[in-house]
């Protein structure tokens, strides 16, 4: 028997593994399944990530004894070496941890905040209401924090333990892989417009060849002086020490007074006493029903409840009915999402200095009321009104031009689980393109500012100690005594509508995790980007051309401005995921190929 989602209306949305895998005909009816890797399945521990190294690094620490937090904090820190195109070693880090004893789960935010010294005036009067490229968009550096808050927290390992293969992959270098050569390429000219970034990325103009040895020779100096400082730490103190240890070298010691210096020097707003005072905001999270699941996205510090609004509207259609990526399934997603997307953009910002409505906008009853103005036979033009979450009508703030080029921000992820069922789930970022890296650091201070707004009426302002609104954000889906599953993906706006649509191909669709990441997808762009400078694109909608192209035709006569992204396109998402399924005894991985990503499992 399937189960329902409840209430008026309740989509037929299966929500048992063993009752959707076990479907197999669902999959060879859909075109294009035949998974391009092998299935990663195991049955001790887990690991899925957005680089093969980082998978390496984490699988490792798991080999060796370490929980899944241990493993994941590894596995990120990897990630700010072997994709420091669009991971910074000093960017942001949102993790989601679930732990299997206490069935808690909790976020460590890990993002930074505007400095105290920032002024946004200087945006609107000096940069035509822009947020230029260099130092002037940097936060506060979260990343250090918040791997090594989780460590404190929820880990066993020691930090040089964990970093360890971040120094060997930074300090003897690792090959260069195709897609990091073609993004250091096509952003030559800002990598080149700083000597301390071009003598890094740049081989007379352009990036290392595909292949060739890439060395971080700086960057490998930072992970060691802070492996070292917990080293001296721990001569004569305990686990706890250490890790302090390491942390204060970052924010407190040398490598924090070089950032500073570099932005006395030039312009910027960063200080002693921002680093010196930084704290990630580490709750505990419920979640919101999907079906007889659980789902766990993080708050409106990011854009984690356009994943909680968009499932929960999915309940006044039979979406497995509709059928896999055809025209009403892909409609109706579409249509969700944009309302979804309206009150990102109208609501959410960072909650200690917003009013956030979100339990309104995540409660059953106003996402019923949303999901009526769905016209299954005609597209919304652009984004539509946002709802009435306070219950007054609020006004929305600006959007930009759709003829805006978007600077692309992205990110990477990585999902743990461990032999307990303790479930990890990250989504580092932050690109080395638009801001310098810092002389003798060998990266880039968070240039994640560029995810607010300079609109004033805005929820997502900049402003001294304001934290911009990120667009990556972790995902585990639970369900009692069946399964754990921490999903996430990089692709800026993108990243939720890829992850639901993952999420659905196994839940709904019957797919293994692996045919799930590969499986063709869509994304609408019908409201106004996270990224500066906010790029709006009314009706747009990419669709993989895997997909059938009647889907095309019939979307384009509802009205959706309909393009074609080549098959396996990089900036759809790249997502990861571990089902760990408890009743079977069973953990598989899904890596989506579409960038350089891997599972491992045993």
């Amino acid at each position: 028997m399937c189960h329902t989602l409840q209430g008026s209306g309740a989509s037929k949305i299966p929500c048992s593994i063993s009752e959707t895998t076990m479907d197999q005909d669902v999959t060879k009816q859909l075109p294009g399944m035949a998974p391009h890797r092998s299935r990663f399945m195991g049955f001790n521990h887990a690991v899925a990530a957005g680089h093969y190294l980082a998978a390496q690094a984490a699988f490792q620490i798991l080999e060796a004894g370490g929980n899944a937090i241990d493993a994941g904090v590894a596995g990120g820190i990897a990630l700010g070496v072997v994709q420091s195109e669009y991971v910074g070693f000093g960017g942001v880090a949102p993790i989601m941890i679930r732990l299997a004893e206490t069935g808690q789960t909790w976020t460590l935010a890990g993002v930074g905040h505007w400095p105290a010294a920032t002024d946004v005036e200087v945006f609107r009067t000096r940069f035509g209401g822009r947020i230029p490229r260099g130092v002037l968009r940097t936060v506060i550096p979260a990343a250090p924090a918040s791997w090594i808050g989780a460590l404190q927290r929820f880990g066993t390992m020691s930090y040089g333990e964990v970093a360890s293969a971040a120094l060997c992959f930074a300090r003897d270098g690792f090959p260069m892989p195709s897609l990091m050569n073609m993004i250091i390429n096509k952003h030559a000219k800002e990598y080149g417009a700083y000597e301390s970034s071009a003598a890094i990325y740049l081989r007379d103009g352009k990036a290392p060849a595909v292949g060739e040895r890439f060395v971080q020779s700086d960057l490998a100096s930072v992970i060691q002086y802070m492996i070292d400082e917990e080293k001296r730490a721990l001569s004569t103190g305990d686990r706890a020490t250490g890790l302090k240890a390491a942390r204060d070298a970052f924010y407190r010691g040398d490598i924090g007074a070089k950032m500073v210096r570099y932005h006395e020097e030039n312009g910027g707003w960063l200080s002693m006493s921002d680093l010196a005072d930084y704290e990630v905001k580490t709750e505990q999270i419920n979640p919101t029903q999907f079906g007889d699941m659980e789902l766990f996205t993080c708050g409106p510090w990011c854009q984690g409840p356009v994943l909680a609004q968009t499932a929960g509207m999915l309940k006044v259609h039979d979406l497995k009915a509709f059928g896999h990526n055809s025209i009403d399934y892909i409609h109706f997603l579409t249509e969700a999402f944009k309302l979804a997307y309206a009150d990102r953009h109208a609501y959410v910002g960072d909650p200690d200095f917003v009013d956030v409505p979100y339990t309104q906008m995540v409660s059953p009853e106003y996402l019923a009321q949303r999901a009526k103005n769905i016209s299954m036979v005609k597209a919304t033009p652009g984004m539509p009104e946002a709802g009435n979450a306070y219950g007054f009508a609020q006004p929305n703030p600006k959007t930009a031009q759709s003829v805006d080029d978007v600077e692309h921000l992205d990110t990477s992820y990585i999902s743990v689980v461990d032999k307990d069922g303790n479930a990890f789930s990250a989504t580092p970022s932050d690109g080395s393109s638009t801001s310098p890296v810092i002389p003798g650091l060998g990266f880039v201070p968070s240039s994640r500012g560029v995810q607010s707004w300079v609109d004033a009426t805005a929820p997502a302002v900049a402003g001294p100690g304001r934290r911009p609104r990120l667009t990556p954000n972790p995902v585990i889906l639970h369900k009692p005594d069946h399964f754990v599953q921490p999903i996430g993906s990089p692709g800026n706006d993108v990243q939720p509508q890829a992850i639901l649509q993952v999420i659905l191909n196994v839940h709904v669709f019957g797919m293994t995790p692996q045919e799930a990441v590969e499986a063709p997808r869509f994304a609408t762009f019908s409201y106004p980007r996270s990224s500066e400078p906010h790029s709006y694109d009314p009706g747009l909608l990419k669709l993989e051309e895997r997909i059938n192209p009647a889907v095309f035709d019939g979307l384009a006569a509802l009205g959706h401005d309909v393009q074609r992204w080549p098959d396996w396109e990089w900036t759809a998402g790249a997502v990861c995921t571990v089902l760990a399924d408890s009743k079977a005894g069973l953990l598989e991985g899904g890596a989506d190929p579409r960038r350089p990503t891997s599972a491992l499992a045993r």
